[in-house]
């Protein structure tokens, strides 16, 4: 085990999802002391060895998630969710004495608006030379109506400030992508917001809608092929670890991920190390690919700028990504984790 005596890990989880308290069992086995803000009846409360749990409340989200973190004064900050990283960039932003621990736990906060941008992150792969279908911002009607002027056009709607696969949808008409973004530019009300929050207990459910922020949708070219995931641990633009896999079996077509086959693709190492380097990334980062159908060409589609679903897992020869990035900081021994669980 890792002497990673004084390493202090603040995880912060909005969403009930239990990769989060995988990955918090990960830390655990290498030393670290674990903090969490989370909602009530979040998955941490079954994991022994957490030291403090603190409230993530939905009437005031940013505040909690602002008090947790000078109460657990953390040597990083891991998100779990992207709603979390939303509001760590807010906090970037507003409390400057934040900056220098969100820095090393996020990257540097020059990119931090490509990061929350589908749109403005394609257009940076498309400049780093990775292989990525077509993206575009699309406005109005008139933007679909050029999308689909090409016969047998399809393509993937998305919407900003989504994640796990919802706000992303496949449309092979016009007619059909003109009904998908009417909903997805319909604005959310009060009452939908307070509903999330009572019902399925969305942490964050009434900041977002506070927020308002402008439904930002863009289309992005359909690859027809099987889908495959990458997690990184970073540390300043070099990736320390890396994971990768193919998925067998998801939630639905653009859902998560349930059945995966581990993979070793150069063309997705070459991309997250791009991807890497030039937005400076610190912690953990996934990245969504498909491998086309024929060719298998691995076509980069999304960023998720959060710990994913392989963080945890002890992988053959390069252990887990939780162990990759302890060990870049200072004290880390150069010891073994717990033996491999997955070949």
């Amino acid at each position: 085990m890792h002497d990673l005596a004084g390493q202090r890990v603040l995880m912060a989880s909005s969403i009930r999802w239990p990769v989060a308290a995988k990955l918090a069992l990960a830390f655990l086995r290498h030393g670290c002391e674990v903090q969490v803000v989370c909602p009530t009846d979040h998955p941490f409360a079954y994991v022994s060895g957490i030291t403090t749990m603190y409230p993530y409340r939905g009437v005031d989200s940013l505040r909690s998630l602002y008090e947790a973190i000078t109460a657990a004064n953390p040597d990083f900050v891991v998100p779990c969710d992207d709603g979390v990283v939303w509001q760590l960039h807010e906090l970037y932003r507003t409390k400057e004495e934040l900056r220098p621990l969100l820095e090393r736990s996020l990257g540097a906060a020059a990119w931090y608006e490509v990061v929350a941008s589908r749109g403005e992150f394609m257009k940076v792969a498309e400049e780093l030379q990775v292989r990525a279908p077509r993206t575009r911002e699309i406005a109005s009607s008139k933007d679909l109506r050029a999308w689909f002027s090409v016969p047998g056009a399809a393509g993937v709607l998305k919407l900003d400030w989504t994640c796990g696969g919802k706000g992303v949808r496949v449309v092979r008409s016009l007619s059909e992508a003109e009904k998908e973004l009417a909903g997805m530019r319909r604005p959310q009300f009060v009452g939908t917001a307070l509903g999330r929050w009572l019902l399925i207990h969305d942490a964050l459910a009434l900041w977002k809608w506070r927020s308002h922020r402008r439904r930002v949708v863009t289309m992005q070219e359909f690859i027809a092929g099987r889908p495959a995931n990458a997690m990184m641990a970073c540390r300043d633009g070099k990736v320390l670890g890396l994971v990768m896999v193919e998925v067998l079996y998801a939630q639905s077509v653009t859902g998560t991920a349930l059945v995966v086959r581990l993979v070793e693709n150069d063309e997705m190492r070459t991309a997250a190390e791009r991807i890497a380097e030039r937005l400076q990334l610190s912690g953990f980062h996934g990245l969504d690919f498909v491998l086309e159908e024929g060719t298998g060409n691995a076509y980069l589609i999304e960023l998720n700028p959060r710990c994913t679903q392989l963080g945890h897992l002890q992988v053959r020869r390069t252990g887990d990504l939780a162990g990759a990035f302890c060990k870049a900081f200072p004290g880390a021994s150069g010891e073994e984790g717990p033996g491999t669980i997955w070949q």
